[in-house]
């Protein structure tokens, strides 16, 4: 299964996958500028530089910046537990795993779960082998871009393929259109590309509307189980804003 451009996809096996222009920041600018020179077109520019923005964002957030995912218990515990098919536990491959903000709400609310995890960021993955809950037999965290590096290199294809689990599932939740960050990087002129747009310190989001998505996933093999999209008014006292928060939410199942 291809995955474009630098979309936060977790996913989890074997019978689940769990899917995380142009002001910028000084700190930032000459990065941009000699990407900039070698790769004319933006989208080009972002993606191909997308591991070392993301290393700088995780050396200045370290693991800070996201919140634990506590939600995925609730929301897709079915999933995660153990059944007839896994008595001896699940075993999940997240994707973008960060500073571990999925990993270890998993590792501690499934005891049984084993988590293969990997990040383009080095930063990242290092963040994750620093976490005090880390335990080699619960978590392998390594580097690996999925859209250009052979993922079967890096784990046993026999107990991990995102490609041919006759019985997976894709769990999916990254921001829809009409997110209110969207919005706020839309009027600082800041997309690349369609729903595709570069934040100030060079990493980058994609924004999925439901009609994308489930194309997406069945021009790739899989049938839509569930999606909608999750709406949440956020007060910012502090700036007397008001934020509307998108999230889209689904899961996909392989034929």
């Amino acid at each position: 299964m291809k995955v474009e451009r630098n979309h936060r996809i977790s996913c989890s096996m074997p019978s689940i996958y769990l899917i995380s222009a142009v002001q910028f920041h000084r700190r930032f600018r000459s990065t941009v500028i000699q990407a900039g020179r070698k790769y004319p077109n933006l989208d080009e520019c972002y993606q191909k530089n997308s591991s070392k923005f993301w290393d700088n964002f995780y050396k200045l957030h370290k693991n800070k910046f996201f919140k634990d995912r506590h939600y995925l218990e609730k929301d897709w515990g079915q999933y995660f537990s153990d059944d007839a098919h896994s008595p001896n536990g699940k075993v999940v491959l997240e994707v973008g795993c960060g500073a571990g903000n999925t990993i270890f709400p998993l590792v501690a609310a499934y005891p049984k779960i084993y988590v293969q995890a990997c990040d383009i960021s080095p930063h990242a993955v290092a963040l994750v082998k620093s976490h005090l809950e880390f335990r080699e037999d619960r978590v392998n965290a390594f580097v690996c871009d999925v859209t250009a590096d052979n993922l079967l290199k890096r784990i046993n294809p026999s107990s991990v393929d995102v490609i041919t689990l006759p019985d997976g599932y894709v769990l999916l939740r990254d921001y829809a259109v009409g997110d209110f960050a969207q919005v706020m990087l839309e009027a600082k002129n800041q997309m690349i590309g369609e729903s595709f747009y570069v934040r100030g310190d060079g990493t980058c989001s994609f924004y999925f509307s439901e009609d994308f998505l489930s194309t997406l996933f069945l021009q790739a093999g899989f049938k839509t189980v569930n999606i909608s999209t999750y709406c949440k008014q956020i007060k910012n006292r502090h700036k007397n804003i008001t934020m509307d928060r998108r999230w889209i939410r689904a899961v996909f199942k392989w034929e």
